[in-house]
């Protein structure tokens, strides 16, 4: 290859032509520019060469000429290129030829379907104008009737008289004594009205150049709809027909509290005159004002609607109950309730039964919640066993455990007797009405008296086998196992007997056992399934609050798909944490689960406003009358589950009396926040922690602004400590204790003192600190304190009875000789709640 390769040398050869010019300017000034001339490049086809560039020598010779090719490009790479070139142009074609065919087809279809509704308004539009016109025609033939009737029946004119008109079109010629045939005059009116529409309406809905061009139409117009009812109008006009349009008679639902524009707007009526309805009625109104379903029934009545009555409440006809055909039903596990006095081995005898150790974690060693089991015996049947506390302030969970249950086992120590908690369990398994096995425990102890347990039942009418009544009795021991086998014989024997089924093959019905905030997992409810199949993914609702259920998580803490009937679980995937005792029911759609929790909870928002509100200024001033001497002693309450917290709320108000009582000012489940430290920093009130702890910010927060948190584990000693911080808030007792008696013999008048009484201690002893009452004929006069005590000259502390003293009183000389003078001592005595 040469220097050059074939490339032209750098310079203007083919650039613009430079030269000088001259310029001349004003006073002999000139000036030399530098021109530069571009030629306009023009490039001639060669011969043979199409109108695309490519000629019959180039297919052959894809390259070209190679002298005119960008360096570095070979033939081959020349050739692809011109072959990729030319398939981008043969896409680009066809591509356009489908979209000229896509728009021809579509354009034909919307063709196709404007002709079909101009026909088919066309037809309406034809069957309406035949049933107006023959309406009409109708109307016109019985209007005619009647006229001809009344002709009949009119007297005839007196002479001279004038002829009676009967329409205005005919009145100008009868007053200027001009006959007149009906049927000119009908014609006549008509072509007069056909007139005056034509040049009223003949230029209407159409748009002028002028118009167009002054914006006379303004940025508003009429729509479609709106032209369309007034061509009707007017055609029903110049047919002679009804102008107004037929009444439309619609039902019209109402709820309980309707607003006025809603009920309007339902009705298909105007504002104005419904609220002009409403002042006829004497209820001044407007459209923005709430009326009751009494009152919107008498509106809607009146514009002659039908009244559709509805309550907010309906949307809870989804989840209505429907009793299963008995050909559905299966048989399922009993559910079986331990319940018993605090300390008599509930958790132990179920940990036997389990094979488990659930006791061991149990703080205080009693049972603090409500825990739900499954078991399954050697012979392979399955029980689900339900854990209730036994302490005093968890009545509320052993109702909910008596109410969900099929069997109630009420266990009673040998060594120990009826308790508070056992006679209320058996209140609660009455109330439930569900049958009782009674299991005596601690059998294995020295002191045990099993007979004893027999006997003191039968105060409470329960009566066991072998006393020879109905009601089974097992003997057990947790520690050795002993009896176990015959208590889950008696347990299936029971179940039997009840024939307990349920229909799997619904949607699932449930009740919470048990419910927490769980840091990791959010709000978990532990519910027992009653009636149906609860799987994952199914949506629900549980009280105010719902969900879609995100896990289902068994005692063991294993994960399973979905929960039968009697078999208990813990339910992950709620927007909140629901109250202990809420009904679970599983809904369709998560649309109608949203709305019936928001119903539910603007009835209980309702509720709790309507106590607030429900109070006159009677009340008012007698409630501030009675709180005068009232203390109350304000607490924050954060538990770990929704039963403790309830429970701990139920035995805080039960602390107090008429002077001092607790108020719980906040009760709720989870760890204690930041927002519980700023209410107790508000109220002055400590915060109580039952199995939870106070996350780092509310720990700092706390500390800066002094709130007290205080933490527990066993609820005794929480209800100890809290009655002993309600018992520092009373007042101490004054206790007068009388000390003796003296009677005055004289009174002595002492220069600086005053007058000074001679007494004779006649009772008791006479002390100098004591406080003193000056009695005159039985009748307190005075009751103050002494000024000087003195048995001769000397100042005394005391004075013994039978010997003689001087007093004098501070601030009191009224004193008589015969007066008796009462010595008495006060000493404050600390009071106790009971």
């Amino acid at each position: 290859m040469s220097d050059q390769d074939g490339k032209r040398t750098l310079g203007v050869h083919g650039g613009p032509r430079s030269g000088n010019v001259k310029q001349s300017f004003s006073h002999g000034r000139t000036k030399n520019v530098v021109v530069e001339t571009k030629r306009k490049r023009v490039v001639v086809p060669k011969p043979g060469q199409g109108a695309g560039g490519a000629s019959a020598s180039g297919s052959n010779r894809p390259g070209g000429n190679p002298s005119k090719r960008p360096a570095g490009i070979t033939d081959a790479e020349m050739e692809r290129r011109m072959k990729a070139l030319q398939a981008a142009k043969q896409r680009e074609a066809g591509e356009a030829a489908e979209r000229l065919a896509e728009e021809k087809a579509r354009e034909a279809d919307r063709k196709r379907r404007r002709e079909e509704a101009e026909a088919k308004e066309r037809e309406e539009r034809e069957r309406e104008e035949a049933l107006k016109a023959k309406a009409a025609e109708e109307e016109r033939v019985k209007r005619e009737a009647e006229e001809a009737a009344k002709r009949a029946a009119a007297p005839p004119p007196a002479p001279g008289e004038e002829q009676p008109q009967r329409s205005g079109g005919r009145g100008a010629p009868a007053a200027r004594g001009k006959p007149a045939t009906p049927e000119r005059n009908d014609r006549d009116d008509r072509g007069g009205r056909k007139t005056r529409t034509d040049d009223g309406n003949r230029r209407a809905g159409k748009l002028t150049l002028n118009q167009a061009l002054s914006g006379g139409e303004g940025g508003r117009q009429r729509s479609m709809a709106a032209m369309k009812r007034k061509q009707e109008r007017a055609r029903q006009k110049a047919m002679g027909g009804p102008v107004a349009r037929e009444k439309v008679v619609r039902d019209v639902q109402v709820p309980e509290a309707i607003m006025v524009g809603e009920l309007a707007n339902r009705m298909a009526e105007r504002v104005g005159d419904v609220v002009k309805a409403l002042m006829n009625n004497g209820m001044m109104v407007t459209q923005n004002q709430s009326i009751d379903a009494d009152t919107a029934e008498l509106i809607v009545e009146e514009f002659g609607h039908n009244i559709v009555r509805v309550s907010d409440s309906d949307v809870e006809q989804v989840i209505a109950s429907s009793e299963d055909s008995p050909s559905d039903l299966q048989p399922r596990p009993p559910v079986v309730t331990i319940m018993g006095h605090v300390d008599h081995g509930k958790t132990s005898l179920l940990d036997a039964i389990r094979k488990a150790k659930v006791v061991a974690g149990e703080a205080g060693g009693i049972t603090q919640h409500i825990g739900a089991y499954q078991v399954e015996t050697d012979t392979g049947a399955k029980l689900t066993f339900l854990d209730t506390p036994g302490h005093a302030a968890f009545t509320s969970m052993r109702s909910r455990g008596a109410h969900v249950t099929d069997i109630v086992v009420l266990v009673v120590a040998a060594d120990d007797a009826v308790m508070p908690q056992t006679i209320e369990a058996i209140n609660h398994a009455k109330a439930a009405k569900v049958p009782m096995i009674v299991a005596i425990n601690k059998i294995d102890k020295h002191e045990a008296n099993p007979n004893k347990v027999r006997t003191d039942l039968l105060q409470h009418e329960i009566i066991v086998e072998k006393l020879s009544g109905e009601v089974q009795d097992v003997e057990v021991s947790a520690v050795t196992g002993q009896g176990l086998d015959e208590l889950l014989e008696a347990i299936a024997l029971q179940s039997e007997i009840l024939e307990l089924k349920a229909n799997p093959n619904r949607a699932a019905e449930g009740a919470v056992i048990e419910a927490q905030l769980d840091v990791g997992r959010g709000p978990v409810a532990t519910v027992l399934v009653q009636r149906g199949t609860l799987r994952q993914g199914d949506i629900f609702v549980v009280g105010e609050q719902w969900g879609k259920v995100r896990a289902l998580i068994n005692d063991r803490g294993e994960r399973i798909p979905e929960a039968g009937p009697s078999i208990p679980v813990e339910v992950l995937g709620l927007n909140g944490t629901p109250e202990a005792g809420d009904v679970l029911n599983v809904v369709t759609t998560e649309s109608q689960a949203r709305e019936i929790a928001e119903y539910r909870a603007q009835v209980s928002k309702d509720k709790r406003a309507a106590a607030g509100a429900a109070t006159t200024l009677e009340q008012l001033m007698q409630k501030a009358k009675d709180s005068e001497n009232l203390t109350e002693m304000p607490i924050v309450v954060k538990a770990d589950v929704q039963g403790s917290a309830e429970a701990i709320v139920q035995v805080m108000e039960k602390i107090g009396n008429e002077e001092v009582r607790v108020r719980v000012l906040h009760s709720g489940v989870g760890a204690i926040t930041e927002s519980d430290i700023s209410l107790a920093e508000a109220s002055g009130a400590p915060v109580i922690g039952f199995n939870v702890r106070a996350n780092a910010p509310a720990r700092n927060s706390a500390n800066q602004k002094g709130v007290e948190i205080r933490y527990y584990s066993v609820i005794y000693d929480l209800v100890d400590d809290i009655k002993a911080a309600a018992e520092g808030l009373l007042s101490a007792e004054i206790r007068e204790t009388f000390i003796g008696y003296a009677q005055i013999k004289e009174v002595f008048k002492v220069t600086g003192v005053g007058k000074v009484a001679g007494c004779l201690v006649t009772e008791g002893t006479a002390r100098r600190s004591a406080g003193v009452r000056l009695l005159r004929d039985d009748v307190v006069v005075h009751e103050g304190t002494l000024k000087t005590l003195k048995r001769f000259k000397d100042e005394v502390s005391e004075v013994q009875s039978g010997q003689e003293c001087g007093m004098a009183f501070e601030n009191y000389d009224d004193i008589r000789a015969g007066d008796v003078i009462e010595i008495f001592e006060r000493e404050e005595v600390a009071r106790t709640l009971a």
